[in-house]
């Protein structure tokens, strides 16, 4: 199956092959062997540049939250959310591969369950890219959620020292 992907405000060809019980995952041209286990409704634990028969390879773990729309995703990896959006094939044509114009809230989710330590904005705060927005602690790491672009922060729904879920919006920077 051949994708195009808006990931974090890039645009990418993805192309999936299943292989058995694993996945051999083709982005922008570079070629990833993937076993991917689901762990609750939204976490994932993929395991990536091997089999899992092999018991090798890089262990990523990721959370999937739907978006708004049809089509839009977060993400959230390595502490940094990042929204996915689908893009249909004759908008995909139409704009000849170029850069996405990634838009509309970025909702900033926890990857995992943890506890804030530090909440780094608030409402009304101007955000650059890759700016800290919000600090969970995980597993004995600490995570700094950064915002994907520039934007402004509308809401902010913790506070330090709250426990939270994985997949729960911690803040929505527009």
């Amino acid at each position: 199956m051949q994708y195009t992907l808006v990931i974090g405000g890039r645009t990418r060809r993805v192309h999936l092959e299943r292989q058995g019980d694993a996945f051999r995952v083709t982005v922008d041209q570079q070629a990833f062997d993937v076993h991917a286990a689901e762990v609750d409704g939204r976490a994932l634990s993929l395991l990536v540049g091997s089999t899992a028969a092999q018991g090798e390879g890089r262990s990523v773990p990721a959370v999937v939250v739907p978006g708004r729309m049809p089509g839009e995703l977060q993400v959230a990896v390595h502490g940094r959310t990042l929204p996915v959006q689908l893009v249909p094939d004759e908008r995909s044509r139409r704009r000849g591969g170029g850069p996405g114009d990634a838009t509309g809230p970025q909702r900033i989710i926890a990857p995992m369950p943890g506890k804030v330590v530090r909440v780094l904005v608030a409402p009304g705060d101007e955000v650059q890219p890759k700016q800290g927005l919000v600090v969970v602690e995980a597993m004995k790491m600490e995570n700094e959620l950064r915002a994907a672009r520039a934007g402004r922060v509308v809401s902010v729904s913790v506070v330090e020292g709250q426990s939270v879920d994985a997949g729960a919006v911690l803040a929505v920077v527009e």
